[in-house]
Parts: C-alpha cells; sequence; structure tokens
C-alpha cells in the first residue's frame, strides 16, 4: 500500500498544469442501475411512444441544442434531461392539452459518439470511442489504439485537456507505473481529450 501511495504521488508531480482528481473525470454513462438514468446528448437518437397512440410514435435526433420536435407540443428542450427526466416533461406537455394521463417511453437506439484522440506511438493511432455504459481510462484507450509500438516512452505519456474555461491543460504520466500498480482506473478521460505517445530517444 504504500510503494502504490508512493507512486500516485510521483505521476501527480509530473502535472506541468492539474488536471481534476479522477472522480471528476467520470464520464457521464448510460446509468449505474438503468438507462433511465442516462443523460441525454446532443445528436442522440431517440424513439418516444405514446401509449395506445401510435400516430404521435416518433423516432427524432436531439439537436446541437438538446431539442426535439414532437406532434401536437412542438419544441421540446431535453438539454442536461435524463431519459426519465424527458419521459416526464413530455408526458406533463401532452398532459396539458391533448391527452389524459399519458404513458410516455424513450429509448435511446443510437448515441452520440464522444471520442478522445489516440496520438503517437501506437500502432493505429485516431480517434477511440468512450462508450456510453462505461467510463474509458488511458490504458484502455491505448488498447483500443492498438497498444505501444515498440519505441514508445511509456513513462511520458501526455493527457492534453481544453477545459470549460478555454484553458488547456496537460499531464505526463508514466503509463507503466500505473499498470503495474493496477491503478488504471485512475485516469478516466473525458470528450476531446487528446492522448500523445512520443517515442524514446535512443
Amino acid at each position: 500500500m504504500f510503494f502504490r501511495l508512493i507512486c500516485a504521488a510521483t505521476i501527480l508531480s509530473l502535472f506541468s498544469t492539474p488536471i481534476p482528481a479522477a472522480d471528476s473525470l467520470q464520464v457521464a454513462p448510460v446509468g449505474a442501475s438503468t438507462q433511465a438514468d442516462y443523460v441525454l446528448q446532443p445528436f442522440d437518437l431517440i424513439q418516444v411512444v405514446v401509449f395506445q397512440e401510435p400516430d404521435l410514435e416518433r423516432q427524432v435526433r436531439l439537436s446541437q441544442e438538446s431539442t426535439i420536435t414532437l406532434p401536437l407540443i412542438g419544441a421540446v428542450n431535453l438539454s442536461a434531461k435524463t431519459v426519465r427526466e424527458a419521459q416526464n416533461l413530455i408526458r406533463d406537455l401532452y398532459d396539458r392539452d391533448y391527452l389524459v394521463n399519458p404513458q410516455i417511453n424513450i429509448t435511446v437506439t443510437e448515441y452520440s459518439k464522444v471520442t478522445v484522440n489516440v496520438i503517437g506511438s501506437v500502432d493505429k493511432p485516431g480517434t477511440v470511442v468512450i462508450p456510453p455504459d462505461r467510463p474509458l481510462n488511458l490504458i484502455d484507450a491505448i488498447t483500443q489504439a492498438g497498444g505501444f509500438t515498440r519505441l514508445a516512452d511509456r513513462k511520458r505519456v501526455k493527457i492534453t485537456r481544453l477545459g470549460e474555461d478555454g484553458k488547456t491543460t496537460t499531464a505526463v504520466i508514466n503509463a507503466d507505473e500505473i499498470i503495474q500498480s493496477q491503478s488504471v482506473d485512475q485516469w478516466v478521460l473525458q470528450k476531446g481529450d487528446v492522448i500523445f505517445v512520443p517515442e524514446r530517444i535512443l
């Protein structure tokens, strides 16, 4: 345990500008329990079903502003809403003027792609998709990009992130220490992160 604590302290000391701790890096998953807790994202494709009202059934894609348009009620803003909250909102809108106690069911049929970029000394550099149902950590992203090449410098892997304030932060991470200490879930990635694996200086 003491050895692992020393490894963690060493990794953190390599930051040029701090990136938030692992708990704050979690990607919004489909939900620890059910899809009902998934927060809808722009460009998600959803199926909206109104029980016993087949004419009102629609498959719609959220706009960049997270809005959809449905029969009778028109534009609906689903920004930052979970599937359950979206169902409740649409039910209330139909119940207000058009239907009596409607039952609404929403299913996400296609998730919008949320990606990170893995470049440098990996076998298949390019974009890696963050799964909608679980977080993606640094080691998994590199693995999906084909893994390290023979010349990769595993001790100086960089994560670059653009924050909400518009500022860019970079962390330099020793991937070998992460693997050896089995703390791979410490480095959870966010949309738009860039992972750069440099070559070793021979």
